[in-house]
C-alpha cells in the first residue's frame, strides 16, 4: 500500500529565525494520529535562517540524524566534538542516557536546510554515538546510496537501530528500482523536484508510507532529490 502525504497536510512553524516543516507530532503541532510511522519518531524539514540555530539542549535515548540539504551546520556538544557540515553530509547522534549539543547556521547569508530525523534506538541506556560522514554529489548522482544502516551493515554511518537509510539525485527521466525486503515498510521524502513513485506523483516536499509492497520504482519527471528510510513493520 502507498500512502502519500502531501506537504499542505504537514504541520509547520515560523520562530522567525527557523522555519519547519512536522511530518510527526512535535512542538507546537500536536495530533494523537500521527506521532511515529513505526521506529521512525521525528522527520523535521528545518530551514534555519543565517545566524540562527538551536543553542545547548539535552537528548536522551534517541538515535538523530542530520542529512543537510543545502547550506551548513555547526555542531557542538557535550562530548567535546565540534565540526561544521555542508551539501549531502549527514551527522549521526545516538545519545543513550544523555547528551546536550547545539546546531547553528553560522553563514552571513546563504540559509542552512536540513531534515532532522529521530529513530527510537532498540533499547534504552546504550553507549553514546557521534560522528559524521562526508557523501559525495557523485555517490548519489543517479543510483541509490545506502548513508545509514544498523551495526550489522554496510553503510559508512551505522546506528543501533535496525533501519536502512537512502538517498538519491535522479536525473529527469531517470528511473531506480528498490526491492522491500519481507516484513519491512519505508517511509519516502521527496526533498527537491518530483517523481512517480510506482505512478503515483509527488512534489517537493510530499512523503509517502510505503507497506506490504515488494518493490517500488522511483522515477524522476525533474530532477528530483530524495530520502527514504526502510524498517521493519510494526
Amino acid at each position: 500500500m502507498l500512502k502519500k502525504l502531501p506537504k499542505e497536510n504537514m504541520g509547520t512553524s515560523n520562530l522567525g529565525w527557523l522555519e519547519s516543516r512536522f511530518h510527526f507530532s512535535f512542538a507546537e503541532y500536536r495530533n494523537p494520529e500521527n506521532v511515529n510511522f513505526g521506529v521512525l519518531r521525528v522527520l523535521n524539514d528545518d530551514i534555519v535562517h543565517p545566524q540562527g540555530g538551536f543553542d545547548m539542549h539535552p537528548h536522551e535515548n534517541m538515535e538523530i540524524i542530520s542529512y543537510i540539504v543545502d547550506g551548513e551546520i555547526t555542531h557542538k556538544d557535550s562530548m567535546g566534538n565540534q565540526e561544521t557540515l555542508k551539501k549531502g553530509e549527514v551527522q549521526y547522534l545516538s545519545a543513550g542516557d544523555g547528551i546536550f549539543h547545539s546546531e547553528y547556521n553560522l553563514h552571513e547569508t546563504k540559509d542552512l536546510r536540513l531534515l532532522q530525523i529521530w529513530v527510537y534506538p532498540p533499547k534504552r541506556g546504550l553507549p553514546r554515538l557521534y560522528g559524521s560522514y562526508r557523501f559525495t554529489q557523485e555517490e548519489r548522482k543517479n543510483k541509490l546510496l545506502n548513508i545509514v544502516s544498523s551495526q550489522e551493515g554496510n553503510a559508512k554511518i551505522k546506528i543501533y537501530q535496525d533501519v536502512q537509510f537512502y538517498v538519491s539525485e535522479l536525473e529527469k527521466d531517470k528511473s531506480i528500482e528498490f526491492d522491500i525486503k519481507k516484513n519491512r515498510q519505508v517511509y519516502f521524502v521527496l526533498i527537491e523536484g518530483s517523481a512517480l513513485i510506482n505512478s503515483i506523483e509527488l512534489n517537493y516536499g510530499d512523503a509517502m508510507e510505503i507497506t506490504k509492497e515488494s518493490n517500488i520504482e522511483i522515477k524522476a519527471t525533474e530532477n528530483s532529490h530524495f530520502l527514504f528510510i526502510e524498517m521493519n513493520e510494526q
